[in-house]
């Protein structure tokens, strides 16, 4: 391959992701990856791209709108150029309901969605049903159609050859940089950050999540008791996840799980004596501002970051990936005001 129109350091779904609306548009792209594809929080196992709840908008919970409403197109089009299947399917989500306060509450944000997601989804308060719905004390459930899912470790894959697919070059270990250099390093890129600007940006912050064998690929996704509950086409069901501030192994799963796990088949108790087939852990990269933090670096030209994703950087991707490439191609800034590094100093 000739030298790269831009280099992207790091092989998480935000530097993919870039990586892959650059090769779009005819650049030349080079993924430089220190350790390998998902090494960090990209190589997880839940995948559930969620909205933000249709109130209090402002311009993040816009941007994940977008950006929700892009994913169906954008992972047929990586499925499409890679031949891999990304595990992706929009298959909506429920949310039992406590009391009758938390049905009010439903109704009028109900009322927000069909003003604020463009009539192309419906949070919609229906009577919970038997089987695979967890409990309600109020007998009502939170349905929106928005919710999805991917999985993340086929996503990735799909994303890199769908990459290489375009010409474009996904490298593990060390290699040349050459035009516009995108950051997108996770949890050591806001370590480096902050050591460069002097000022702590951000920092990690550790989940663990399991998969459990049980077939339920075509029902929709959970959410109860702060759990997300993912079922995927591989016949698993991902349960995830925890948010801890201190450990002693970030990739050492513990009680924590365990207790996780008990939440879940405590919330839906179909899933007890599911095999657990996988437990996983790793650090997540979270900006101080909670928000994506996308932009140019500070005091270094030609070079840019695309971080932070924390939770929901999947269902940041394909948002984050046009609008750096707007950036750092194009030099058009079309990110969101509260997205830049100065939001998290």
């Amino acid at each position: 391959m000739a030298m790269p129109d831009l280099t992207v350091r790091g092989a998480g779904i935000f530097g993919l992701s870039v990586a892959w609306a650059c090769a779009l548009r005819g650049a030349r792209v080079r993924v430089i990856e220190a350790a390998h594809v998902g090494a960090g929080a990209s190589g997880g196992i839940v995948g559930a791209l969620a909205p933000h709840v249709p109130e209090n908008w402002n311009p993040k919970k816009a941007f994940q709108l977008e950006s929700l409403l892009m994913a169906e197109g954008w992972w047929a089009g990586v499925e499409t150029a890679s031949g891999l299947p990304a595990g992706y399917a929009r298959t909506g989500r429920l949310q039992p309901l406590a009391d009758a306060r938390a049905v009010e509450a439903a109704q009028v944000r109900a009322e927000g969605a069909a003003a604020l997601w463009q009539g192309r989804a419906e949070w919609r308060v229906e009577r919970a049903a038997d089987g695979w719905v967890p409990h309600s004390p109020s007998g009502w459930v939170v349905h929106d159609t928005l919710t999805a899912r991917v999985h993340p470790r086929m996503g990735c894959a799909a994303l890199v050859a769908a990459i290489r697919a375009r010409g474009g070059e996904v490298i593990s270990g060390e290699a040349p940089e050459a035009g516009p250099v995108v950051w997108a390093t996770g949890v050591a890129g806001l370590a480096a950050l902050s050591a460069a600007t002097g000022r702590v940006v951000g920092g990690a912050v550790k989940g663990q999540a399991l998969a459990l064998r049980h077939d339920a690929a075509d029902l929709p996704q959970l959410f109860v008791d702060g759990l997300h509950i993912v079922p995927h086409g591989d016949g698993t069901v991902a349960v995830g996840s925890t948010s801890e501030r201190v450990w002693d192994e970030p990739a050492a799963t513990d009680a924590e799980l365990d207790a996780l796990l008990a939440r879940a088949v405590a919330a839906c108790p179909v899933l007890a004596g599911a095999a657990v087939v996988e437990r996983w852990a790793g650090l997540r990269p979270r900006a101080n501002s909670r928000a994506p933090m996308l932009g140019p670096w500070p005091g270094r030209p030609g070079h840019f970051i695309a971080n932070g994703g924390f939770k929901i950087g999947f269902g940041m991707a394909p948002k984050v990936g046009e609008v750096m490439a707007d950036l750092a191609l194009d030099g058009r800034d079309t990110i969101p005001d509260g997205f830049g590094v100065a939001a998290s100093m």
